[in-house]
């Protein structure tokens, strides 16, 4: 019985922690948010760099005549 008490504890314990770890706490979840947004301006920063590119390479078509 005695061995048992430690192993049970143990269990129970691991049953807390995973879920604990489970759950989203506000600061995660905020932090997903900053994630996402972090995330879609770059997505739009590369978008708009590359219509820039394409209208430079127009612009430069352009003065070349072609």
């Amino acid at each position: 019985m005695m061995r048992r008490v430690p192993a049970l504890a143990l269990i129970l314990f691991a049953a807390i922690f995973a879920y604990a770890c489970a759950e989203k706490g506000p600061a995660e979840k905020a932090g997903e948010k900053i994630d996402d947004a972090i995330s879609e301006t770059a997505d739009a920063a590369e978008e708009a760099g590359e219509n820039i590119e394409e209208a430079a390479e127009e612009a430069a078509d352009k003065i070349k005549g072609d």
